[in-house]
């Protein structure tokens, strides 16, 4: 192995322990009241419709996916399938800022249609939090903070991928209370690939 791979291995191995350490740090400032205060309203809802833009979006759509397998009906918006949302159902929707427009009009047309809303965001003051029954505030960076003492990683990225631990954390959770085998999940997994 040359001198040149080596170097790089071990900046790979440094940028892997350092992004460890920020989500040690985030799990510590972390309120899991906010996290649990979400198992209800998922368990109740009539429909479950998922949303966020970019990278949030990609992991809001793993999330789609996680609840589609523990059984709950779950859509990602703008998605072509994707029904109306009405009363008795939940909008979950991750956006670091809690500004993004998109979003923002998505919570409130299920404001209006006396659809609960739920929010992933690192901002509790948001015009997203605002608008949402639940907020679910994980003290990552936001994109636009170039310079800040939370991330050494760029834009959005500890917020994304903590999006995606956090609501991995609750999937476990309702799978946890559920108590359905892994075999009876996996009959929901897509088999037309």
């Amino acid at each position: 192995m040359s001198a040149q791979q080596i170097n790089i291995n071990k900046k790979s191995e440094e940028a892997m322990n350092s992004i460890l350490n920020e989500h040690k740090q985030l799990l510590e400032q972390f309120d899991f009241q906010q996290l649990s205060a979400l198992v209800d309203p998922i368990q109740e809802a009539k429909v479950i419709f998922l949303i966020g833009m970019g990278r949030s979006g990609l992991m809001m759509k793993a999330a789609a996916m996680r609840l589609m397998h523990l059984g709950f009906t779950a859509y990602v918006v703008g998605e072509t399938t994707t029904p109306a949302i009405g009363s008795g159902d939940l909008l979950i929707a991750g956006s670091g800022s809690g500004t993004t427009s998109t979003v923002i009009r998505a919570a409130k047309t299920a404001k209006d249609q006396n659809a609960k809303v739920a929010c992933f965001t690192t901002d509790a003051a948001s015009e997203l939090a605002a608008l949402s029954d639940y907020i679910v505030n994980i003290p990552a960076a936001q994109k636009q903070a170039h310079e800040n003492t939370v991330s050494d990683q760029y834009a959005g990225s500890l917020f994304e991928q903590a999006l995606l631990l956090f609501f991995d954390a609750l999937i476990q959770t309702l799978w946890s209370i559920d108590g359905s085998s892994a075999e009876e999940l996996y009959k929901r997994h897509s088999n037309l690939e």
